[in-house]
């Protein structure tokens, strides 16, 4: 039976953090692995399917990020990878791609036997039990299942919410408010609305400050920092400015936020609201929840 070495593994890892390292912001795992595919030549072994669909060489990587994410070298948020310094200094330390692995499973190694309920060790990886063909024997099997769902159902939010009527999403943003215990006092009609979309207060009769005033934007670039000094100049001392954008906003815009000592501005993403949204789901009214309905799908808590 062929198999897939630790050296082949750390090869086709190797690869995928410097596809990574050139994409600062994180890509989508999906967009990573086809990149990744045409820049290794695949074996006849590697290139084929299982029959449940889906390429061995992809399960083979997924399985082997499991080692690179407990040992602090890769993020993974709703489908998006990312590398982190330690990753970064890792890659450019361990240039031979078996070492680069073996290092990664090894701290991998220790992350599980630090868990309290850690078993006795077994043998690491794909690398000596013949790749992918294993994973069901793995806890990381777990993980990878989990993992593909959750890229499977985050895209598929992504893309209902980014496609939404700009001003039905706006609705939706003005219910999470509400469920999080605020009264909105205005939404903002089609048409010019000064650059405030959104008003809320504390309390029912706006006697308590402050006073909340909210932008959003359904678009697919980020926004700007002079989109941002855009929105804080409509702000008062005495406000509170959430902006809200499906786009996200560029480093110098979260930085300019993170910095501000007059303004008070809170960045909003997709993910992050969302993440608000299923947070406070139970306390959405049923009209609400039809804006954006979510139902809860068990899985086995990946422990790998």
């Amino acid at each position: 039976m062929a198999e897939i070495t630790r050296r082949r593994t750390g090869e086709f890892l190797r690869e995928l953090f410097s596809i990574l390292l050139a994409a600062p912001e994180g890509l989508r795992a999906s967009e990573a692995l086809q990149v990744l595919a045409s820049r290794v030549t695949l074996s006849p072994y590697e290139a084929d399917s299982y029959e449940s669909g889906g390429r061995r060489f992809e399960k083979i990587v997924r399985f082997a990020t499991v080692d690179c994410v407990k040992a602090g070298w890769l993020v993974k948020d709703k489908g998006i990878w990312s590398i982190t310094d330690e990753g970064r200094a890792a890659h450019a330390a361990l240039v031979d791609p078996e070492a680069f692995y073996k290092r990664a499973c090894k701290l991998y190694a220790e992350w599980k036997a630090a868990q309290p309920d850690a078993e006795a060790p077994a043998a690491a990886g794909p690398a000596v039990a013949g790749g992918a063909d294993d994973v069901g024997s793995n806890a990381k099997a777990v993980s990878v299942t989990f993992e593909m769902a959750e890229e499977e159902a985050w895209a598929e939010i992504s893309r209902y919410l980014q496609g939404m009527n700009p001003y039905e999403f706006q609705h939706l943003v003005a219910d999470l408010l509400r469920a999080m215990s605020y009264h909105v006092s205005w939404v903002s009609p089609p048409g010019k609305d000064g650059g405030v979309d959104i008003q809320a207060w504390p309390d029912a009769l706006g006697t308590r400050l402050p006073r909340i005033k909210v932008q959003v934007k359904r678009q697919q670039q980020a926004v700007s920092v002079e989109g941002l000094r855009s929105f804080m100049a409509v702000l008062g001392d005495d406000d509170v400015g959430l902006f809200v954008c499906t786009g996200g906003f560029t480093k110098d815009a979260e930085a300019e936020a993170r910095t501000q000592e007059k303004r008070r501005i809170n960045l909003i993403n997709l993910k992050k609201l969302f993440d608000l949204w299923d947070e406070h789901y139970d306390k959405l009214t049923d009209q609400a929840r039809r804006r954006l309905p979510l139902r809860s799908i068990s899985f086995l808590a990946p422990g790998g």
